[in-house]
């Protein structure tokens, strides 16, 4: 694992400090997990693009 600095606002850390707690963990582990849940989103997000531009280019035909 890497350690990486980051610089956010007060009231942020505040926050994710108390939901850490409260999910019993840390604030990088809560951090590595709400990366990876926005990647996570930002791939469907892509890929829901992706598709949505193939139906723009090519529209299904009222027999399909």
């Amino acid at each position: 694992m890497r350690t990486v600095q980051l610089t956010l606002d007060e009231e942020l850390v505040t926050a994710v400090d108390k939901v850490a707690a409260k999910l019993g963990t840390t604030r990088s582990g809560f951090t590595r997990d709400a990366l990876r849940a926005a990647l996570t989103r930002w791939r469907e997000q892509a890929l829901e693009r992706k598709h949505r531009e193939g139906y723009l280019r090519r529209p299904p035909k009222h027999t399909e």
